[in-house]
């Protein structure tokens, strides 16, 4: 059975178009999990239900590979997850098709190890890049590693403004004096809410 997933990037116009190409795919509405957050956050439900409802034969079909994960590493990592479990991932507008659930085909093969390569080289830029930052920094005589943890009770306040009065982050910054960087190191993720296309259909 084919599992469809989608995840919102920059409007809603964009998740409609990677559900409306999964439903071309013959991939029913209540099969098609959804997550409405950006990649910034690891709590994404929909792709956790997506993975969980999966089974040996299964695929989980995708418009394109980043709506899987952050980075290359990420997204490889998962495949090679999913393909110990009998799982495989197949990708519908990507330059590079991916199709694991054939070992078979040869092209399907060498893009998982150009994925590999890919990921190689992102780890390696991003240690390089943080080592730069690090470098600069120390230079610079400013403080390098992370801040101390901020007051429990701010955080505890700056929660209930989010969840409880709606209040945005910005508006939070303001009411409790915790910078930006630190609400969203720090903030709780909010309840999971799962959706898959058939919901939001009827929503």
């Amino acid at each position: 059975m084919d599992i469809g997933y989608a995840r919102v990037s920059t409007a809603k116009q964009d998740l409609d178009r990677q559900i409306d190409a999964l439903r071309g795919e013959g991939i029913a509405a209540k099969h098609i999990y959804v997550d409405k957050k950006s990649g910034s956050t690891t709590n994404r439900p929909g792709l956790h239900e997506a993975l969980d409802q999966a089974r040996d034969g299964d695929v989980i079909v995708v418009h394109t590979l980043d709506r899987l994960g952050r980075t290359v590493r990420d997204t490889l990592n998962l495949i090679h997850d999913l393909a110990g479990r009998g799982v495989g991932v197949r990708n519908l507008a990507d330059p590079i098709r991916v199709d694991s659930a054939n070992p078979d085909d040869p092209m399907s093969q060498l893009a998982v190890v150009m994925l590999a390569l890919f990921g190689q080289m992102e780890r390696t830029y991003a240690i390089e890049r943080a080592a730069h930052a690090r470098a600069v920094a120390a230079a610079k005589g400013k403080r390098i590693g992370r801040p101390s943890v901020i007051d429990p009770g701010k955080l505890a306040y700056a929660v209930h403004l989010r969840d409880q009065e709606n209040q945005s982050i910005s508006e939070i910054v303001e009411a409790t004096g915790i910078t930006r960087s630190s609400l969203y190191r720090y903030l709780p993720p909010r309840p999971p809410e799962t959706l898959t296309a058939e919901s939001q259909q009827n929503a």
